[in-house]
């Protein structure tokens, strides 16, 4: 199955971020699947149509805020043909860690993406595990 993951930092890029993209990444493709990783913004023009399960990494925009950079939703808006595609979504770091990852669900469901699983992780070790059980 080809994956999409998209990293979505709250500003410029964040290395927590990019190490639980990789190690999900990793998880992924010890399964068997074919993985592409996009970041933003620097991808913004990366189209993601062909791909069959689509992955976000996303962070609170502080670490008291409950938002999620705007950002994505315009790219998800401009990538293509998205609608009725799977996902999910993970979120790191934050202390309102329940309605940041509420923003991030909304903002991906409201491009009529399908979402299957939404959850927070501390660590980006814990990336690596979530993707060899995600089955999908």
């Amino acid at each position: 199955m080809r994956v999409c993951i998209i990293v979505s930092p709250a500003g410029g890029s964040s290395a927590k971020l990019s190490e639980a993209s990789k190690a999900f990444s990793d998880g992924l493709s010890s399964c068997g699947h074919v993985v592409d990783v996009i970041t933003l913004p620097q991808d913004n023009d990366r189209k993601i149509t062909l791909y069959d399960y689509i992955i976000v990494f996303s962070e609170p925009l502080s670490l008291f805020s409950g938002k999620v950079n705007g950002a994505l939703g315009t790219y998800l808006a401009n990538a293509g043909l998205v609608s009725g595609k799977r996902a999910a979504v993970f979120l790191l770091g934050g202390i309102r860690k329940g309605k940041a990852l509420q923003n991030l669900m909304r903002t991906v469901e409201g491009e009529g993406i399908i979402l299957k699983l939404g959850e927070t992780i501390r660590k980006p070790e814990e990336a690596r595990v979530i993707a060899t059980h995600l089955g999908i």
